[in-house]
């Protein structure tokens, strides 16, 4: 049993590392929940779970500004500083957490709204976030944020990510 459990989890981390480290984005316009992309390595396949998702939790619409607020992107950058970065860095770099670089892009503002306020849920019911934990391997602790303070962060996040 343990023999088993050990070379199902030799083949399933690796190939779910690569959501992490992965430049590859998928395609937006699919309107399936999860992706299979081929990756440049042959025989390869990274599967992005959840792009459309809006996760778990009361956000189910979160209607965006172009470009990001910028009181918002200034409040969300020092909730970072004091709360986030010793675990994500801005780039695709994985710390203890995934890098931050393109989360806009490869989730929806909504999940990302209900990961901030809603994390044991998340981890606990959607397929994303069960997804990046077996990735990164550590449960990314509830930071009791307000809901005006995770969106604050996700502005942050949009800033960085460069949304125009």
């Amino acid at each position: 049993m343990k023999r088993s459990f050990f070379w199902l989890m030799a083949v399933i981390i690796p190939l779910l590392s690569l959501q992490c480290s992965s430049n590859k984005e998928p395609d937006k316009t699919n309107s399936k929940p999860d992706t299979i992309v081929k990756n440049s390595k042959p025989d390869t396949v990274v599967i992005f779970v959840g792009m459309s998702s809006k996760g778990v939790g009361r956000f189910r619409n979160v209607p965006l500004v172009h470009p990001p607020v910028a009181d918002l992107v200034t409040k969300g950058k020092a909730i970072y500083l004091s709360q986030c970065k010793s675990c994500h860095k801005l780039n695709n770099e994985m710390l203890i957490g995934p890098g931050w670089a393109g989360v806009t892009d490869r989730r929806t503002p909504e999940w990302i709204m209900n990961w901030i306020t809603n994390t044991k849920v998340m981890l606990d019911k959607d397929l994303a976030a069960q997804t990046d934990l077996v990735t990164c391997l550590i449960r990314m602790p509830n930071q009791e944020l307000s809901d005006i303070q995770a969106r604050n962060v996700l502005e942050f996040m949009r800033e960085n990510d460069g949304d125009k």
